[in-house]
């Protein structure tokens, strides 16, 4: 038998990795599963997961009375509701995992794990990456390590007016997403962008780094030709208006942007990070720098920028890539599996 009810516990606040928590928990409603949720106070993504079940808000500070309280919470629930999958997101929520029950208990890891103590009532980790799962064993991890990537949610794309955004129609318009803190790099996309005079900038998110990135465009004089619009409710209305893709992160596990500019049918820049170096073929169905390369950043921009059938070719073959791998029913098909394999 599969999963009927899953307790999912998170607490994230919002990005990438956040996007994904709901489109797969929407995905698992879809399939008829009832769910529970922990997660932190005062989500944007809140609303979203508030027609699929019952939701805690709590911070879970280790110690603390509230988290005394939290855990007493999460035993009622074992004890009245009876899930049949406990899961996790990230490291943090698995010390929140019971040591007692049937059900089955993994975390689900979209980053590298720098110690494993949080996961000792785990039965397995479910990674979306294959160099997360090589890290967990790396670290002693003798328990099952799975591989499960992600998809994107299956949406109508409505690209965004230009003119909402006060940027002309005809213009070079380079655009990128995510947290604006400062493994995602951004600042690396601002200064090669700042080299093209005639390109257009649109930053899609929110973060602790957002004053200083808007100093930095300040500071090179593209405050003009900048947009920041803060957090959005779909990403890839504002990707699909663009010319172009970039992700510059220093670090990234996997890339899930990187699969939405994809859907959205646009041209994708990335570096070379952990996730990206094991999905994209570098030439094919994207363009790859290395890390912290403003130059190399610039010279990958400017060859798609100056190349309309290189341009194509990276659209068309991106979006096949996703069509092949990266498929919603497929990825949802494999957790329900792995629940059914594990199921006590």
């Amino acid at each position: 038998m599969s999963a009927e009810r899953i307790l999912h516990m998170h607490f994230g606040k919002e990005g990438g990795a956040e996007r994904f928590f709901v489109n797969l928990a929407t995905a698992f409603g879809d399939r008829g599963i009832e769910q529970r949720f922990i997660v932190r106070p005062g989500r944007i993504w809140r609303d979203e997961i508030a027609a699929l079940g019952p939701t805690i808000e709590s911070e879970y500070r280790r110690i603390s009375p509230k988290a005394l309280w939290l855990r007493w919470q999460v035993n009622k629930i074992m004890r009245e509701w009876k899930p049949d999958v406990v899961m996790a997101w990230m490291s943090r929520s698995s010390r929140l995992v019971p040591a007692h029950g049937n059900s089955v208990r993994l975390t689900r890891l979209g980053d590298y794990p720098r110690h494993l103590k949080n996961f000792r009532n785990n039965d397995l980790i479910v990674a979306n990456a294959p160099g997360i799962a090589e890290a967990c064993v790396q670290l002693g991890w003798t328990k099952p390590v799975k591989v499960v990537s992600n998809f994107v949610r299956e949406t109508t794309i409505k690209p965004v007016s230009r003119a909402s955004m006060g940027t002309p129609e005809d213009a070079f318009l380079v655009v990128g997403t995510g947290r604006f803190i400062r493994r995602k790099g951004f600042d690396v996309l601002i200064k090669a962008v700042a080299q093209i005079p005639d390109a257009w900038l649109w930053l899609i998110g929110e973060g602790d780094k957002r004053a200083e990135m808007e100093q930095l465009v300040q500071e090179l004089g593209m405050a003009d030709r900048t947009r920041f619009t803060g957090w959005v409710e779909e990403p890839m209305n504002y990707v699909a208006a663009g010319s172009i893709f970039v992700m510059p992160s220093r670090h990234e596990p996997l890339g899930n942007v990187v699969l939405e500019a994809w859907q959205a049918d646009v041209p994708v820049v990335s570096t070379r990070s952990e996730g990206p170096s094991w999905f994209i073929r570098d030439g094919e169905d994207a363009l790859m720098c290395d890390i912290d390369d403003v130059d190399g950043t610039l010279a990958a921009i400017n060859r798609i920028r100056t190349d309309d059938q290189l341009a194509v070719k990276l659209r068309e073959q991106g979006r096949a890539r996703l069509d092949a791998d990266f498929r919603k029913d497929a990825v949802v098909d494999a957790y329900l599996d792995l629940f059914k394999q594990m199921k006590r």
